[in-house]
């Protein structure tokens, strides 16, 4: 097909079959339609048009073997054994002795795709420089901390292959951050302010001082005394900064708030509680951080923690400032989720259409992947949008030598076929894994396949069977059988479709991520799964299996 002037099919060929040859002979649409978008920007206008191109080539590429794909290819002019460039290795700027790092969440839920760059970042670090790596959970915020999230971010780590070398928690640290709190009120650096949260923000915004910023020592010594013992509800502690600087933000930020909402951890044993800009500088340097990694959107917290540096005469970590990782299409927020889970929206923190580890991890999603993946993503500074599609593809590597296939069918309708003979199908269990066996499909006359594929009148290959042709279709369809050759079939452009028998089918329901149920019918040798199995079904995608019981429960990972 001509479109700008260009045959689109002749560049999308070669796409396609490089693309099928890395994932074992089946080419996946939406990863060519990437892959081509991105070396022809200019036709990104022209996604709707281009779409049905691709898909009409990869089904042509999937027809073939994996011999014949790269047999294609060749007679392209490519060379089907040529390696990939070996990734550039991340490195950090400054290393001198030992490096040490930290991982920083807050307990508020389990971890979710996009606390996984961080993580596996630092970790990356501190293996490579044989460092050390310390998981500090910032509680210092009552109302944000969920009781459970302490072993599950935990247990999250463990799974995602991050190893911890300390665990630190803020909650146990309130004497320290009270004790350097103290210190920077003797020294001046620091005062109490009560004014009413408005009326500073107005004298901030212009760069005027406030009727407290300049109260003595000793009055500011007796105010914080009574902030820790409770006399003191709607007070502040706020760091001395410019009051002139150009971003008001930084002109004398707080440093520690009244906050009366009893602590999981410690009840009603503290009322008064550091701000993040003053127990991650504090902690950073006593625990000894040489670097430190966050996202640019942290670069104003970074100047005002240079002012804590500075006051005690500390010598600041290296900082890495990277991009934004921009996440789509799924649920983040830890506060959406938990509210989703106690209205019932969501069966847990593990459900398929959530954005956490755990949900990825019962999808099937390998940790690997997603270590591989943030490896990738890496700390350059420029904003990045997560790719999905490119998730799935290194998923792909790590399950698709082991996944077994089966046929399934969603939204079954049961199709009789006339004038075909008793058949007994055997297939490989996966088509480069003969140690994994067979498994049979007996076609006696009467199938299920997908609701609504069929037309009356047309042509169709039921998949490594025979052609049909559709004479009726209402609730039971009726076909009649035209002949075996898939050559006739190509030349009809008869569709290819998965078939289930109806005798001794397995019920089977697969839960998506967009929350979409398909309820159908595998083969009869699908009930040999065990739980935690990842198979494929063909032409349908990759799925972890959830459940065994009256029917099989499924989740889906990707094509």
């Amino acid at each position: 097909m001509v479109v700008n002037g260009d045959n689109v099919e002749e560049m999308i060929l070669p796409i396609a079959l490089r693309n099928a040859i890395k994932y074992n002979g089946k080419a996946n649409p939406k990863a060519v339609l990437g892959i081509f978008l991105s070396e022809n920007p200019e036709y990104r206008s022209k996604v709707k048009e281009i779409m049905p191109i691709v898909e009409k080539v990869v089904e042509e590429v999937n027809n073939l073997s994996l011999d014949e794909i790269k047999k294609k290819l060749e007679e392209l002019g490519e060379d089907t054994k040529k390696k990939e460039k070996k990734e550039r290795d991340l490195e950090l700027p400054n290393v001198k002795d030992k490096v040490v790092m930290r991982f920083a969440p807050n307990p508020s839920g389990p971890l979710h795709i996009g606390h996984a760059r961080a993580a596996v970042l630092n970790d990356y670090f501190v293996k490579k420089y044989n460092g050390k790596l310390i998981l500090r959970l910032e509680d210092t915020d009552p109302k944000r901390v969920l009781p459970e999230a302490y072993d599950m971010i935990k247990e999250d780590l463990e799974w995602l292959g991050v190893k911890v070398d300390e665990t630190i928690i803020q909650s146990d640290r309130m004497e320290i951050y009270y004790e350097y709190g103290k210190k920077l009120i003797e020294m001046g650096k620091a005062y109490v302010c009560d004014c009413n949260p408005e009326e500073f923000r107005e004298l901030r915004n212009k760069g005027i001082s406030c009727k407290c910023r300049d109260r003595a020592i000793e009055d500011n010594l007796e105010l914080w005394e009574k902030m820790l013992n409770g006399e003191l509800e709607n007070v502040a502690v706020r760091l001395k900064t410019d009051i002139k600087h150009k971003n008001p933000s930084i002109r004398d930020f707080p440093i520690f708030r009244v906050e009366k909402t009893p602590h999981p951890r410690t009840g009603d044993k503290y009322c008064v509680y550091p701000l993040m800009n003053f127990s991650v500088p504090v902690d950073d340097y006593l625990l000894g951080m040489t670097h430190v990694l966050r996202g640019k959107d942290h670069i104003v917290n970074t100047e005002k923690q240079a002012y804590i540096y500075k006051y005690f005469g500390w010598e600041m970590p290296t900082f890495i400032h990277y991009g934004i990782l921009k996440i789509e299409d799924i649920v983040l927020s830890t506060s959406s989720m938990y509210k989703g889970i106690k209205e019932g929206l969501y069966t847990g923190w593990d459900d398929v259409r959530l954005g956490t580890l755990r949900a990825l991890k019962r999808r099937g999603i390998k940790p690997e992947a997603i270590y591989e993946m943030m490896k990738r993503i890496g700390i350059k500074q420029a904003d990045v949008k997560f790719s999905w599609e490119n998730l799935y593809a290194i998923n792909k590597e790590f399950i698709d030598k082991d996944a077994r296939r089966f046929f399934f069918v969603w939204n079954p309708k049961k199709l009789v076929i006339e004038g075909a003979d008793r058949r007994v199908l055997k297939l490989r269990m996966h088509p480069d894994r003969p140690e994994f066996g067979e498994r049979e499909l007996i076609f006696d006359g009467e199938v299920y396949v997908v609701g609504d594929e069929l037309k009356e009148g047309k042509m169709y290959r039921l998949m490594e069977l025979f052609n049909i042709v559709v004479e009726r279709v209402d609730d039971i369809a009726l076909a009649k059988y035209h002949s075996d050759d898939f050559k006739i079939a190509r030349k009809n452009k008869a569709k290819i479709i998965h078939w289930i028998p109806v005798k001794d089918s397995v019920k089977v329901k697969v839960l998506m991520p967009d929350g979409e149920v398909k309820d159908g019918f595998a083969e009869k040798d699908f009930a040999k799964v065990e739980v935690d199995d990842i198979i494929q079904f063909e032409r349908f995608g990759f799925v972890r299996i959830d459940k065994k019981d009256d029917e099989i429960v499924c989740c889906y990972a990707h094509r």
